[in-house]
């Protein structure tokens, strides 16, 4: 049973507009020019932060004529979630183990 947690994973995830970019792509395949609509966020600013998803590998891209679209990669959220799980478990074991001080 595995009890850590991609920490990389989590830091490039706890940006609330990485966040919400995630969450929007989990529902549809967009582009930037949505993901900027969507969130009001400035097409530099969301470049930027679709870079550190691409280079974490959370999102991955489409190119369709001038545009690319970006969507998520369903299997690493998948894998987060597995660890977070895993985590859950291994808390509800130890509930009752409690070390004793010296």
């Amino acid at each position: 049973m595995m009890t850590s947690v991609d920490t990389d994973l989590i830091r490039v995830l706890a940006d609330p507009l990485r966040l919400r970019i995630v969450t929007l792509l989990a529902k549809e395949t967009l582009c930037t020019t949505h993901l900027v609509e969507e969130t009001g966020a400035r097409q530099t600013n969301l470049s930027n932060h679709l870079r550190v998803l691409r280079e974490a590998g959370v999102v991955e891209t489409e190119p369709c004529g001038r545009y690319t679209y970006y969507k998520v990669k369903p299997d690493v959220i998948a894998q987060l979630a597995g660890q977070f799980a895993d985590l859950a478990a291994s808390a509800r074991n130890a509930a009752d183990n409690k070390r004793a001080c010296p």
